[in-house]
């Protein structure tokens, strides 16, 4: 059962008094591994290091045991840190702050400032949260509107839906994530930047953001020279602050990039701490991981929080460990296509490769009537497009692809509408031009 923030502070309090505060100190160092000899610790426990005669205090966590060793990591930089420095446990795991403060903040993945103001004022909150039980999560019946045409129109989805954004790099990830963040798709959206360059997390905060999308958002930013552990915190602790959101009522909208960028981070903490390589050198742990980060999403009886992850696929291979597994534990999945996208057409969205699992639930008969219609005639386009563009199509021949060469400027045009966003009750009224009432 999962206690409200306030009083798990209590007991987590209360638990660390009345526990011995143990001691340890460092006996060996691999990598990034720390073994520490005399620590008396669990799973998840934060500790501090003690480094330079009590000058440099880093915080850590326990991630493993070595015989008699405990394995810790740092959640930062270790350079300076020297065999038989002490390691302190605080008996408790990572906390961090929550709450309406944090609104239009760029925090780490500790909840510490990025954006030069004070430190965010809110209660903390441990990462390691619980998903809903199964039977608490309210059915999803109501769709969001995200201002994308090609999402609202044939890919539409739900408050408390789960999708994922399949890309290779350079397709237009961040802009369309930047378009949904600044919709009413959510009355607070969460996102975490994961892995990205220093460059990357400023430019999406300030154009693909914007004061619009900022002031209704949270970002948690962990830039790819980051410690391998708080590139693996910064995800838990974006949950964490979106289900303190869902907690009071609201609808939230979390979105993470990227999953990729996430699990390399899993891997090389997984390998440090002694995992066994699976697919691709991936530690079996990733994929314990992914489908625990993504069930904390959802809803349940009081708000909502629909999830959006953009998986970084390396040679646009759709099928790669991570895009394979996470495919599994989504509602859906949207791809990105190059070959759209260096035609100059953005949103560059393959509706086709794309599907949302929850649209018959929260859309009419009407409306998916309509998407069906217009995604026969993309289909049946695009399998004759070589046979139009020469010329060596005669009119009359096929009678489905008269009606495609028809439509398709109109479908083009709704589709791919660049950055602007496209309202919900504009993207219904082209869909019902284009197929007809």
């Amino acid at each position: 059962m999962t206690l409200p923030a306030g009083l798990q502070q209590i007991v987590d309090r209360a638990r660390a008094q009345n526990r011995p505060r143990a001691e340890g100190r460092v006996r060996a160092i691999r990598g990034i591994a720390i073994h520490v000899t005399g620590l008396g610790a669990a799973i998840g426990d934060l500790c501090t290091i003690v480094a330079e005669g009590g000058g440099l205090q880093i915080p850590a966590e326990v991630v493993g045991f070595d015989g008699a060793d405990a394995v810790v990591m740092a959640l930062g930089d270790h350079h300076r840190v020297a065999p038989w420095d002490v390691v302190h446990n605080e008996h408790r795991a990572v906390a961090v702050p929550t709450g309406p403060a944090l609104l239009g903040r760029v925090v780490d993945a500790l909840g510490r400032p990025l954006d030069g103001g004070p430190p965010p004022a809110g209660p903390l909150r441990p990462v390691t949260g619980d998903a809903p039980g199964p039977l608490q999560r309210s059915p999803i019946r109501e769709p969001i509107e995200t201002g994308v045409a090609a999402i609202d129109g044939l890919l539409t989805c739900g408050k408390g839906q789960r999708i994922g954004i399949f890309a290779g790099s350079g397709v237009g990830k961040s802009t369309l994530m930047g378009s949904i963040a600044r919709s009413a798709a959510g009355q607070v959206n969460v996102i975490a930047l994961i892995g990205e360059r220093g460059r990357e997390v400023g430019e999406f905060v300030t154009e693909a953001l914007g004061p619009e999308g900022l002031k209704k958002s949270v970002v948690v930013a962990c830039t790819s020279d980051a410690a391998p552990m708080l590139r693996t915190k910064a995800p838990l602790c974006a949950v964490t602050i979106a289900e303190a959101f869902r907690a009071q009522g609201l609808d939230v909208m979390f979105m993470m990039d990227s999953v990729t960028r996430y699990a390399m981070a899993v891997r090389e903490v997984g390998l440090a701490a002694g995992e066994p390589p699976t697919l691709r050198g991936y530690p079996p742990s990733l994929f314990a991981q992914l489908p625990r980060l993504v069930e904390r999403l959802g809803n349940d009886d009081r708000g909502t929080i629909t999830g959006l992850f953009t998986v970084l696929v390396d040679g646009d291979d759709m099928n790669e460990p991570v895009a394979d597994a996470l495919r599994g534990y989504l509602d859906g999945h949207i791809v990105l296509s190059r070959r759209i996208a260096e035609r100059g057409r953005f949103p560059a969205i393959d509706v086709l490769a794309s599907i949302s699992r929850l649209m018959p639930k929260v859309t009419s008969p009407d409306h998916q009537r309509r998407a069906r219609k217009l995604r026969e005639w993309l289909a049946h386009y695009e399998e004759n497009r070589d046979l139009v563009s020469v010329g060596a199509y005669r009119k009359g021949a096929d009678p489905l692809l008269d009606q495609a060469i028809a439509k398709i400027a109109a479908i083009e045009s709704l589709l791919f509408h660049g950055a602007d966003s496209r309202r919900g009750a504009d993207t219904r009224q082209a869909l019902q031009a284009i197929a007809g009432a």
